[in-house]
């Protein structure tokens, strides 16, 4: 009788990643101290800015956006359509891109088997930097009220698919014997050659640097509810193909061939879970720019506090990454005020002293 997939990945899941057994219900408290993360964040990033507002009053407010719920929370009308119009459309859409670029990033340092792989990884943001660029070069628009809405979200999104489409097509020439390796390197190349070609156009357009910069460093300015709107489905698509499928990452850190044992397609998992990340990835990318670390960052604490199985590290990476991110918008609105500091920045600033950790870390380990 053939033994099913759920039997050799029960390790992974009660481990640390030294070896250390976890008792099964701190994973809950794990559940319970993400999902308090993301209502901190939504509380925090509504209240604070320009016009600081009560925490309790803005959390009443919030409770009255609920089927049934009528509380008095004590805010002017104009406070009610700031929180309403102005603040929570932006703070969901940073739970929304956050919580994709983690997931994500989760995703792909299972299937690469690198716990320091990047969203970016397949020319993703090549793809969208030279589309954006090209838009906005050649008289597109990065205001969303003006003239075509979508023009630069569009752009961005589909020059991500492009590049992620070819670095398919480039790592499918390898054969049936192409590994994960294979592909990275194809993101390599095509992100290089993306990547000459943004830098041509600059040169080409000077004017247009400024503009094109404000977007490569990452933003969550959003008009209303309209960019929400356009991210939600592809969120709801990439958690449930990939949460779907995270017991699988699983059973492919055992290898190949014991994963081809136990009834499971390597190939055709990896390849799956490589399409939704990006798609996702994608998706953020044309709404926000290009928010770096965040995909890195999450998923990589989450496996060093909660547990190295991929069961535990996507969806936490999901609820914590989304949580990250709308604080650090929150740094991002108000660590300058009036000014607003570019979020990529941010994560960036946040990003080094990271890496600085894990080498250390890293070095004690092996030393």
């Amino acid at each position: 009788m053939r033994p099913t997939a759920a039997r050799p990945v029960r390790p992974p899941a009660a481990t640390t990643c030294g070896g250390t057994a976890r008792p099964a219900g701190l994973r809950k408290r794990w559940l319970a101290a993400a999902v308090l993360s993301v209502l901190v964040a939504l509380v925090a990033g509504v209240s604070l800015g320009p016009v600081s507002m009560p925490p309790g009053r803005v959390a009443a407010e919030l409770l009255n956006l609920l089927p049934g719920v009528h509380l008095d929370s004590g805010l002017t009308a104009g406070e009610i359509a700031i929180v309403t119009q102005l603040r929570l459309p932006r703070v969901v859409l940073g739970l929304l891109v956050g919580g994709l670029l983690a997931l994500a990033g989760g995703a792909y340092q299972g299937v690469f088997r690198n716990p320091l792989a990047d969203p970016y990884l397949l020319g993703v943001a090549a793809g969208a930097g030279l589309a954006v660029t090209a838009v906005i070069a050649l008289g597109g628009t990065t205001d969303p009220l003006a003239g075509l809405p979508v023009t630069v979200p569009l752009a961005a999104f589909l020059g991500a698919l492009g590049a992620v489409t070819l670095t398919y097509l480039l790592g499918a020439a390898g054969g049936k014997g192409r590994s994960p390796a294979t592909l990275i390197l194809a993101g390599v190349a095509v992100s290089a050659f993306f990547s000459a070609g943004q830098t041509y156009l600059l040169q080409r357009h000077s004017d247009s640097i400024q503009q094109v910069y404000s977007w490569l460093l990452g933003r969550l300015a959003t008009a209303g509810w309209h960019d929400v709107l356009l991210v939600l489905p592809y969120f709801l698509l990439t958690a449930v193909v990939v949460l779907l499928h995270r017991r699988e990452l699983d059973v492919l850190s055992v290898g190949d061939d014991e994963a081809t044992s136990l009834g499971l397609h390597p190939q055709r998992s990896r390849y799956l879970l490589i399409a939704a990340a990006s798609l996702g990835t994608a998706a953020a990318v044309s709404a926000s720019g290009l928010i770096g670390f965040v995909g890195i960052i999450v998923p990589h604490t989450v496996r060093l506090l909660a547990g190295s199985s991929y069961r535990v590290i996507l969806p936490l990476s999901m609820l914590f990454g989304g949580a990250f991110l709308a604080l650090t918008d929150v740094v991002a609105r108000t660590a300058a005020a009036p000014a607003e500091i570019p979020i990529g920045v941010v994560t960036a600033l946040l990003g080094g002293p990271f890496f600085v950790l894990v080498l250390r870390t890293a070095r004690r380990v092996l030393s």
